[in-house]
């Protein structure tokens, strides 16, 4: 009987173990060779959209960049392809607008329809400011979900340029939501859940599904 009880936490220890592992140093390891297989593949189109933002509105800067809360609530800056007007409000979740229409570009309308928007995150991603899979990262002011990911165990981790939020409704689930699936996912870290998840979202992005601008309720 004791040996029994041995063998069943060694075999704790070792799925413990594997999962660190992981999480750790092989998920850290995908992410620099995914972004950087990515960032030469997607060089010419980001350079096309590059020069199409310029084009559209010369007197505005081509990337958009804001503060966002990463792994242990310390701030990063993200890099996104600007999609709306210089004038639009820099330190509000776009799903929170009264009226998001009025500040996204024509360019910007497809750029976040088809999600290239986020395409400068591949440079977050292999600086280790994010990882391809986590959660997605908030600004600052969002302190309610931001609460909520601490009690969940999620803002342990590194956030994400998709997660397991993103391909259970994306923009169309409530923060509390969000939040508990953030969680869930910074407890269950495992390669077929990242491959899960990425499969999911290149599905959800070319149906352009859970995509909705302005408020929600």
């Amino acid at each position: 009987m004791q040996l029994q009880v041995m063998r069943e936490k060694d075999n704790e220890a070792e799925s413990e173990q594997s999962f660190k592992w992981y999480r750790d140093f092989f998920k850290r390891f995908f992410d620099i060779i995914f972004s950087l297989m990515a960032i030469t593949i997607f060089a010419i189109p980001m350079l096309i959209i590059a020069l199409v933002i310029e084009i559209d509105s010369p007197k505005e800067p081509i990337f958009f960049r804001q503060v966002r809360i990463g792994k242990n609530d310390v701030p990063f800056t993200i890099l996104k392809f600007r999609s709306m007007s210089n004038d639009a409000p820099h330190q509000v979740a776009t799903e929170n607008f009264e009226n998001p229409e009025q500040y996204i570009t024509k360019v910007g309308k497809v750029l976040r329809k088809t999600s290239l928007d986020e395409l400068p995150q591949l440079f977050n991603v292999l600086k280790g400011d994010m990882s391809v899979i986590g959660p997605r990262p908030l600004i600052p002011q969002e302190t309610n979900v931001l609460a909520m990911r601490d009690e969940y165990g999620a803002s342990r981790i590194l956030p994400g340029i998709t997660g397991l939020a993103q391909v259970h409704g994306r923009d169309e689930v409530t923060d509390e939501s969000k939040a508990a699936y953030d969680g869930k996912y910074a407890l269950n870290v495992s390669m077929l859940l990242d491959l899960s998840i990425f499969c999911k979202t290149v599905f959800d992005v070319v149906r352009s599904r859970g995509v909705r601008e302005g408020k929600k309720f």
